[in-house]
C-alpha cells in the first residue's frame, strides 16, 4: 500500500503507538481496518496457529513489529516493515533512508532470480561419461523437471538450466553434482524446488549408472544476486564535532578493514544482516537461509570478506553498494499460517517476490551505512543509549503519562538502570505543592531559576550598541543553594562539571562566578554549596553562563532574604558574564533574569521593553556539538573590526535594521518575512567569519526540510542554530536530529 504515497513520516517516533497508527491510515499508508485490526493485536499468532507450525508448541514467543519510513527504491516510496529487538535499528536505518531520499533513494538491480537444487551422484565409475550422457538428455530433464511443477510453469516460472560439477572428495572418491536452477517466481521456493531434485532424481539415476544421495536446494543463492546503491552528497554526511570529509574518510577506511580483517568483517556485515533479517522476519521469509547463503558469499574468495564497498567519488560524494544473494518469496504456506506475515507485506507495498528481495537490499545497505557512521563519529554506544533507556524505563513499569520525563532523566543521569527509573518515576510523582522549584526552597536550602535565551537576530552587533532580537528559553537552568561549613562547592552534574573551591586557588567556571557573587554581596566570607541542574548545555550559544549565574543569585537572595530585585540580579550577572564573555553585551543576563522576548541595545539595556507575543514562535534549536567560546569570537571579531572599520560598521548598521524590522514582524507573526530577515543575517554573520561548516551545514538541512528562516545563534564559532519553521518545525527536527545532531526541547517562555 505504501509504494503510491510519500513515506516520509516526520517525528513519526516521537508518537505513541495509537498516533502512529492514525498518521498512517491519515496518510493513506494504513487501511483503517488494518490500523484497527493493529491496535486489537488481531495479527498476533494465536497458540492454536502455531501449533500447526512447528512442534511441541507451548506458546507463543513476541518480537516488536516496527516500521522504518523515508524509503525511496528505484524511484517508489516504500515503508519497510521489520521485526527485532535490537535498539538503535530502526532509527539508524531510518536516518539513513532520509539522507538517501534526499540524494535520490537507492537504486537496486538484479540480473536473474533463479534458486539452485542440488542432486549428489556417488558410486561414479566414470565422471566425465556420467556426465556427457547427462547433457545428451538435458532436453528430457528439464521437461521431466517442468511437468512435474505445472502450476509453476503456468505462472511463468519453472526450471531454466541444468548445470553439471564433477568434484573429488577428501577420500578420493568422485562426486558429480547436477545444479538445477529454478525460477521459483513469487515463492520462496524451497519446497518446489526439493520436489523437482528428488522426482528427477530416478531418471538422473539411470542415465548416469549412478546413485543419487542428496536432493536438496542450496542456500548460496549467487544466481539471485541483488546489487545496491546509493550515493550521499558530502555535505549530508557531517556529525556533531566531525566535518563531512572525516566522516566520509572514516567510512571508507572502515569498510577497507572489514575487507582485509575477517575478525571485522564478521560484525560488519552483521551489521547489514540486522537490516536485511528484520525484514525478512516481518515477511514470513527464511532469514536462516538468507543467512547462510550471505555468510558463504562473502567468503566465495576463500577469504570471508565485507559485502558493501564504500568510496569516494570525484565529487566528494560517498558512494555504497551491497551484493548480496538474496531469494525471497511472497506467496507460500506462512502467508496462510501466520496473520502478521501478510500484514508486512501489505506495509511494504510490493507486488513481486524480486520488488521485496530489491527492498530488503537497500535496508541492508542502509543499516550498513548507519552503523559505519556511528562507528567512526560517536562510538555505536551513544546512540544505543537513548533506546536502551527507553527499555529500562518500559522494564520499571513507567507509566505513559511519565515515560518520556523518566527516559530523558535516565539518559541525562548516565545512570541506565532500573533503579535510576524508579528513582525518576518517585520524583515525578512529588506533589507539585512540594517541588522545590516552585516553592523556592527544599530542605536547608533554597532555589533559584534563571531563562536560556535564543538569539534571532543581531548577535556581535549588539557588542557595538546595535538591537538585537532575542527569545527567553523558560526554566533553562535551576540552582539549589545551601550554606556549608565547609568550602564553598559549585556541581554542574549536567555538564560534569564538579568546582570546589580551595584556598589559594584561582577559581574557575561557574566557581569563578560565584567568587564574583559572593564578593558584590559583601558575602566573601561565607560557603555555599550549590548544585546547578541545566537543561541546556554549555558553550552552545544558550546563554548558559549567565542563566547560571542568575539562577545561583537567586538561589542566594532566596537563602538569606536579601530583597534583590531584577535590577539588581541582572547587575550582578553582568559581572559574571565579563569572566566568560570578556565584552559582553549584556542580552545574555537580561534575558536570564527578566525571561521575556526583547529588542535589546547595550545603551538602553535598563528600560529596554519586552516585546508581547500573541504565540510561541515555532522554532527548532539544534546543537552542533561543537563548544563555541563566546570571549574567542568577541575577540576575533573585535580584532577583524579593527583592521576595517567601515565595512563592519556598514555590517552591524545592516544588522541593527534587521533586528528593528524583525521585532515588527514577530510581533505580528509574519514569519515568512522574519525567516527571510534571519537568513539575511545569517549571511553577516558568516561574512563576519563566525560561522563553521558544520553550522552551514545544520542551516542547509533545516531549510531543505522547510525552515523559512535559519541561522546561528550565539556567538558561533561553534554551538547552536534556530531555525523558523511555521508548519514544518517536526519535519525540520527530525531531518537535523537523523543527521545526528541534538535538538533543544525547551520552549520560548
Amino acid at each position: 500500500m505504501s509504494a503510491g504515497n510519500d513515506t516520509r513520516l516526520s517525528g513519526f517516533y516521537r508518537l505513541d503507538v495509537a498516533q502512529r497508527l492514525k498518521m498512517l491510515e491519515d496518510r493513506g499508508l494504513l487501511s483503517g481496518d488494518t490500523a484497527r485490526r493493529l491496535a486489537r493485536g488481531d495479527y498476533v499468532l494465536r497458540t492454536a496457529q502455531a501449533d500447526h507450525m512447528i512442534e511441541n508448541v507451548i506458546g507463543v514467543f513476541g518480537l516488536p513489529l516496527a516500521i522504518a519510513p523515508n524509503f525511496l527504491v528505484n524511484g517508489r516510496h516504500r515503508l519497510v516493515p521489520m521485526v527485532i529487538e535490537e535498539p538503535s535499528v530502526i532509527a539508524g536505518v531510518c536516518g539513513a533512508a532520509r539522507l538517501a531520499h534526499a540524494a535520490g533513494g537507492f537504486r537496486v538491480h538484479a540480473s536473474e532470480s533463479l534458486l539452485c537444487g542440488q542432486i549428489q551422484l556417488v558410486d561414479v565409475a566414470d565422471p566425465d561419461a556420467a556426465i556427457r550422457r547427462l547433457r545428451e538428455h538435458d532436453g528430457e530433464l528439464l521437461r521431466l523437471a517442468n511437468v512435474m511443477q505445472p502450476k509453476l510453469l503456468a505462472r511463468g516460472g519453472g526450471v531454466r538450466e541444468i548445470e553439471y560439477y564433477r568434484y573429488r572428495l577428501p577420500d578420493g572418491r568422485h562426486t558429480v553434482v547436477l545444479h538445477v536452477l529454478v525460477d521459483t517466481r513469487d515463492a520462496m521456493g524451497a519446497n518446489l524446488v526439493n520436489t523437482i531434485c528428488e522426482g528427477i532424481a530416478p531418471r538422473v539415476e539411470t542415465l548416469s549408472g549412478a546413485r543419487a544421495v542428496l536432493k536438496i536446494l542450496s542456500n548460496l543463492a549467487d544466481r539471485s544476486m541483488m546489487t545496491a546503491r546509493v550515493t550521499l552528497p558530502l555535505h549530508s554526511l557531517a556529525a556533531p564535532g566531525f566535518d563531512a570529509t572525516a566522516v566520509r574518510d572514516g567510512i571508507v577506511t572502515a569498510t577497507a578493514f572489514a575487507d582485509t580483517d575477517p575478525y571485522r568483517a564478521a560484525t560488519h556485515n552483521k551489521g547489514i544482516m540486522n537490516g536485511i533479517d528484520a525484514v525478512a522476519i516481518a515477511t514470513g521469509n527464511d532469514w536462516r537461509a538468507i543467512e547462510a547463503g550471505a555468510h558463504a558469499y562473502a567468503a566465495r574468495g576463500g577469504a570471508y570478506r565485507s559485502l558493501t564497498q564504500w568510496t569516494a567519488a570525484a565529487d566528494g560524494s560517498l558512494q555504497g553498494e551491497l551484493q548480496i544473494p538474496l531469494k525471497m518469496g511472497i506467496v507460500g504456506g506462512s502467508l496462510q499460517s501466520n496473520p502478521a506475515v501478510a500484514l508486512g507485506l501489505e506495509i511494504s507495498g510490493v507486488s513481486s517476490a524480486l520488488e521485496l528481495a530489491q527492498l530488503t537490499a537497500a535496508v541492508g545497505l542502509a543499516q550498513n551505512f548507519a552503523a559505519l557512521r556511528a562507528l567512526v563519529t560517536h562510538g555505536i554506544q551513544k546512540g544505543h543509549m537513548s533506546l536502551h533507556a527507553r527499555s529500562v524505563a518500559a522494564a520499571a513499569g513507567t507509566p505513559a503519562e511519565l515515560f518520556d520525563r523518566v527516559v530523558n532523566g535516565l539518559v541525562e543521569s548516565g545512570e541506565i538502570k532500573t533503579w535510576k527509573a524508579d528513582e525518576l518515576i518517585a520524583a515525578c510523582r512529588t506533589p507539585r505543592a512540594q517541588d522545590p522549584a516552585v516553592t523556592g526552597t527544599d530542605a536547608g536550602g533554597a532555589i533559584g531559576t534563571a531563562c536560556g535565551k535564543v538569539i534571532l537576530l543581531g548577535e556581535h552587533a549588539a557588542v557595538y550598541d546595535k538591537h538585537v532580537l532575542a527569545l527567553p528559553l523558560a526554566q533553562a537552568v535551576t540552582a539549589r543553594v545551601r550554606e556549608s561549613d565547609a568550602a564553598s562547592r559549585v556541581s554542574v552534574p549536567d555538564w560534569g562539571v564538579e568546582q570546589p573551591r580551595a584556598a589559594g586557588r584561582p577559581a574557575r567556571g561557574a566557581a569563578a562566578a560565584l567568587d564574583v557573587i559572593l564578593r558584590e554581596l559583601g558575602l566573601s566570607q561565607r560557603h555555599f554549596d550549590v548544585l546547578v541542574r541545566a537543561r541546556i548545555p554549555a558553550a552552545m550559544g544558550l546563554g548558559a553562563s549567565a542563566a547560571v549565574a542568575v539562577a545561583m543569585i537567586r538561589g542566594i537572595d532566596r537563602l538569606l532574604g536579601l530583597g534583590l530585585d531584577n535590577r539588581d540580579v541582572d547587575r550582578l550577572a553582568f559581572e559574571c558574564e565579563k569572566l566568560a564573555h570578556g565584552t559582553p553585551s549584556g542580552i545574555d543576563n537580561n534575558i536570564a533574569t527578566y525571561g521575556e522576548a526583547v529588542l535589546f541595545t547595550r545603551g538602553t539595556a535598563s528600560r529596554t521593553r519586552p516585546i508581547e507575543l500573541a504565540e510561541a514562535p515555532p522554532l527548532v534549536i539544534a546543537c552542533s556539538g561543537e563548544r563555541g567560546m563566546t570571549r574567542d569570537q568577541v575577540a576575533g571579531v573585535r580584532a577583524r573590526y579593527e583592521k576595517n572599520r567601515v565595512m563592519y560598521d556598514t555590517l552591524f548598521s545592516e544588522i541593527d535594521e534587521l533586528s528593528l524590522a524583525g521585532a515588527v514582524a514577530l510581533r505580528d507573526r509574519d514569519y515568512d518575512a522574519l525567516g527571510a530577515m534571519m537568513n539575511v543575517c545569517h549571511g553577516f554573520l558568516n561574512a563576519i567569519e563566525v560561522s563553521t561548516p558544520t553550522l552551514e551545514a545544520m542551516i542547509d538541512i533545516a531549510r531543505r526540510h522547510g525552515a523559512v528562516g535559519a541561522k546561528l545563534t550565539g556567538a558561533g564559532g561553534g554551538g547552536s542554530i534556530v531555525a523558523l519553521c511555521p508548519g514544518t518545525a517536526d519535519d525540520v527536527a527530525a531531518a537535523l536530529q537523523q543527521a545526528g545532531y541534538a535538538i533543544i526541547r525547551l520552549s520560548p517562555a
